[in-house]
């Protein structure tokens, strides 16, 4: 049988296409997800790695959808259609699922973690303890398949899909419990809770303010003079621009072609500019006398 290797093939400009935030070097900026990616660097699979990587900085990743235990996507490639790939992962059956739960409920430090949305560093310690693993350590760990004509698995339309994924764990580490078939809901459960709740307990508090010696000083009303900024502090552009939507955090498998908090910093710096102006333009206006106002009865 003769097998005919496409990997060199220009693939086709793909349009809103999911574009990696990386445009350099490794994918993925926090420890699990560099595992998951480390798992695929495992595979050997050569030059496709490194197309995969540069399809995935290209927007060649139409779309990716993440269920329990597949991920299915479709990748813009070198012909007309899109490929179809998909990613299998076994799933935790319910027994395994409740091993698990106590595994983690054992150590109150890795169930605060979880409730902060963080991933604990040494989280697949619990893992290993009921006989189980979160990350893929071997090559069968992972079913692979992609309906293009590359003979390879994985072919480098599985690699941009995966490390796109890798990147995706670092927005939402639960990501990762999904694949297996795990929900957050499912993973927090109630002596997950209990347990985060008894680590809190044994966190240092810090000692009670002591209240004023004289009650009325308790009680009194600051007294404020026509300076606004006896009031409201003095008017500034905020030092960290678009807080709130950093909090919020990125979108899920970002399309655009810029990042957008990036974007979006450009504009809150532009509008505090300009609230700032406004508000000095109020405030001096404020200040400065009206023609006519004398006259009026």
């Amino acid at each position: 049988m003769v097998y005919y290797d496409y990997e060199y093939s220009r693939p086709r400009e793909a349009k809103g296409g999911i574009r990696a935030q990386s445009k350099r070097g490794d994918f993925g900026a926090s420890w699990w997800a560099r595992r998951w990616v480390q798992a695929l660097e495992r595979f050997s699979i050569g030059s496709r790695l490194s197309r995969g990587r540069s399809y995935a900085r290209r927007g060649q990743v139409v779309s990716i959808d993440v269920g329990p235990g597949e991920v299915t996507a479709s990748v813009q490639g070198s012909r007309k259609r899109p490929y179809r790939v998909s990613i299998a992962v076994a799933t935790l059956p319910d027994s395994d699922l409740h091993k698990l739960q106590a595994a983690l409920a054992e150590r109150p430090v890795f169930a605060a973690s979880l409730l902060a949305g963080q991933m604990p560093e040494n989280v697949e310690d619990a893992f290993a303890d009921v006989g189980l693993s979160l990350f893929p350590s071997r090559k069968r760990d992972l079913e692979t398949d992609c309906s293009c004509p590359d003979f390879a698995n994985p072919c480098k339309h599985i690699a941009a899909v995966y490390l796109l994924l890798g990147e995706e764990f670092d927005r939402d580490p639960f990501l990762i419990f999904r694949m297996r078939g795990i929900e957050r809901d499912e993973l927090l459960g109630p002596d997950l809770r209990r347990s985060a709740g008894a680590s809190a307990l044994m966190a240092p508090t810090l000692p009670p303010e002591p209240l004023p010696v004289d009650p009325d000083a308790f009680w009194r009303q600051p007294e404020w003079n026509d300076n606004y900024d006896d009031l409201i502090g003095p008017a500034r552009v905020p030092e960290e621009t678009a807080a709130l939507p950093r909090q919020l955090g990125r979108f899920p498998f970002w399309q655009g072609s810029e990042e957008f908090l990036t974007v979006l910093d450009a504009v809150y710096a532009r509008a505090s500019q300009a609230g700032l102006e406004l508000y000095l333009d109020a405030d001096r206006s404020a200040q400065m006398p009206v023609e006519g106002l004398d006259d009026i009865s």
